[in-house]
Order: C-alpha cells, then sequence, then structure tokens
C-alpha cells in the first residue's frame, strides 16, 4: 500500500495528492533478510553482494560509464556546474564543476502500447496517510517524504 497527502500547489490554486513515505526506512539488514527468504542465498551473503554492488556501481561510473542492473534500472553520473558559464566550449574545463550526482532511472518493459516499470508494483493502491495512525509502531503519525517546502500546504 502506498500512500499520499493532500498539498495545495500556490500556481495552480488547486490541491493535489502528494506521495510520503511511512515509518523509519527499511535497513540493510531486513533487506538482506528478506532477499534471504526469497533466495537462495544467506542473509549474510545477501549483504556482502549488495555492499559489493555499492563499490562496484562507483568504480564504474567513475571510468565514464552507465551501469544497467537487469530488472532494476541504470545508474549514472550527472555534474552540477558553479557560477556562471564561459563564452566558448574551449574554455570549459573541470574547475567549473562543484559536485557530482547519482541518478537512477529504474528500468521499464513494453507489452503492446504499455509501458511497465520495474519497482512499481502491477496493482499500487493509494491511501490517504490522513485516514490512518500510528503506522511505524513509534508513536508518530507524521509522515515523512514531500518536496522539501517547495509548495505551501495550509494542513501543516
Amino acid at each position: 500500500m502506498a500512500f499520499f497527502k493532500p498539498i495545495y500547489k500556490k500556481m495552480s490554486k488547486k490541491w493535489h495528492p502528494q506521495a510520503v513515505s511511512v515509518g523509519k526506512p527499511i535497513e540493510m539488514d531486513e533487506l538482506c533478510k528478506q532477499i534471504a527468504l526469497i533466495s537462495t542465498v544467506s542473509s549474510a551473503d545477501s549483504k556482502a553482494t549488495l555492499e559489493a554492488l555499492g563499490l562496484v556501481l562507483g568504480s564504474s561510473m567513475n571510468t565514464g560509464r552507465t551501469v544497467h542492473v537487469e530488472g532494476l534500472g541504470t545508474f549514472y553520473y550527472t555534474c552540477v556546474s558553479n557560477g556562471k558559464g564561459v563564452d566558448s566550449a574551449e574554455k570549459v574545463n573541470a574547475n567549473q564543476i562543484s559536485g557530482t550526482r547519482v541518478r537512477f532511472i529504474p528500468e521499464s518493459r513494453r507489452q503492446g502500447s504499455a509501458v511497465t516499470r520495474a519497482l512499481i508494483g502491477e496493482n499500487v493502491t493509494w491511501t490517504n496517510v490522513s485516514s490512518i495512525s500510528g503506522l511505524d509502531g513509534t508513536g508518530s503519525d507524521k509522515p515523512s517524504g514531500g518536496d522539501g517546502g517547495l509548495e505551501e500546504d495550509p494542513l501543516g
């Protein structure tokens, strides 16, 4: 089940649903236990493999390559430039780069005219988070996630 909250958008002056996360993030140990339950590898083997995947992704992207993980998607680097641009292509240099970001595109498959993305269940059910309380067992009813405060939310 996926959750949303109503949010007011000043540009359209209308209310829209916004996806939110609830509870605590699933950590590596829980992820590895779940992988072990549905596969032939142990939780420890799952953890070692996932840790190695992170290292291999980083070292592969450091060579300028994108990395495609079948069934998951594609990872690649983008760079962020600082300040103003320059007047010609010849003057562009690495000193203009102020940061590196990792981008991810979920894998998609085409079946006829329909496109399906990896990581999205076939029948996602959306529920208004305000209709449920105590989802994470911590006593906090506040969902996490959102858009970083870019939109005004009169409900607070």
